[in-house]
């Protein structure tokens, strides 16, 4: 990535892809090596199974603030997203899978810009990939291929009744591609595009006002390091809401791909 070269002097070196590698917290190598991100994916899990343990100890009518955020994310879950995904009659069994998925990339992608953490763990491909690939992707084809056998699943997803036989040679290797291939990719991709897009805008913005306050030595340009950190402040807002919004959108998805896989049409 270029470098911004002022007029009074000094050189701003945007940051790039590399702002994401993290030097080990310990070991070395590519596969021996334990790094910040796998540290907050564990701290994450702790913090949700610990939270909702400590929180649903004892429930009570009258909810507590704590009992009342785990109601309240459990019936978020459960109806907006699950019931709403699978359908009425399905959808009970796969409502900690998707609490799980939810919780999971919330608490990740706030990790973003909760000071000290200052790391959204789905910026990482590694972490959505593995959700996607490993999680997701096997379920919903496992319950559609339990349900309808394996001639029927595949009759269903890649030769549903209606398509013209002229099309369907086509439709086939279209529908394959989506079903087997693109759709964990793009499930993935999407979640670790926006967190790694928006740490890094505000990782340039929040460098870039300070390369203006410390490194140039036009005081005209100090002032200008304050704008940035104003946009800064404000995008971190932004980003909290699309961290938010991704994780919905997740967990939107993989309920979404669930309740395809079992219903009785395309």
């Amino acid at each position: 990535m270029g470098a911004l070269v002022l007029a009074e002097g000094g050189t701003f070196t945007p940051p790039g892809a590399e702002a994401f590698e993290l030097p080990p917290i310990f070991g070395s190598g590519y596969w021996g090596s334990f790094t910040k991100p796998m540290l907050l994916a564990i701290i994450s899990v702790v913090l949700i199974l610990g939270y909702f343990l400590v929180a649903s100890r004892k429930l009570k009518v009258v909810p507590s603030k704590g009992q009342f955020l785990v109601e309240s994310l459990y019936d978020f879950s459960r109806n907006s997203i699950t019931r709403n995904q699978i359908g009425a009659k399905e959808f009970t069994p796969y409502i900690p899978l998707v609490l799980a998925l939810f919780t999971f990339c919330l608490v990740n992608n706030l990790f973003g810009v909760i000071p000290f953490f200052q790391f959204p763990t789905l910026g990482r491909i590694a972490f959505p990939l593995a959700m996607s690939l490993l999680v997701v992707y096997p379920i919903y084809h496992f319950v559609g291929i339990r349900k309808h056998g394996i001639g029927g699943y595949l009759k269903k997803e890649l030769a549903p009744p209606g398509v013209p036989g002229f099309v369907l040679p086509l439709y086939s290797v279209i529908e394959f591609a989506t079903k087997f291939f693109l759709t964990p990719l793009t499930l993935a991709i999407r979640v670790f595009a926006a967190m790694f897009a928006g740490h890094l805008m505000i990782v340039v913005f929040t460098l870039g006002g300070e390369f203006l306050l410390f490194e140039t030595s036009s005081w005209a340009l100090k002032p200008v390091s304050l704008v940035a950190w104003i946009v800064t402040i404000l995008m971190t807002f932004l980003e909290a809401f699309i961290q938010v919004l991704q994780a919905y959108i997740f967990a939107l998805l993989s309920a979404g791909y669930i309740g395809a896989a079992l219903s009785a049409e395309h």
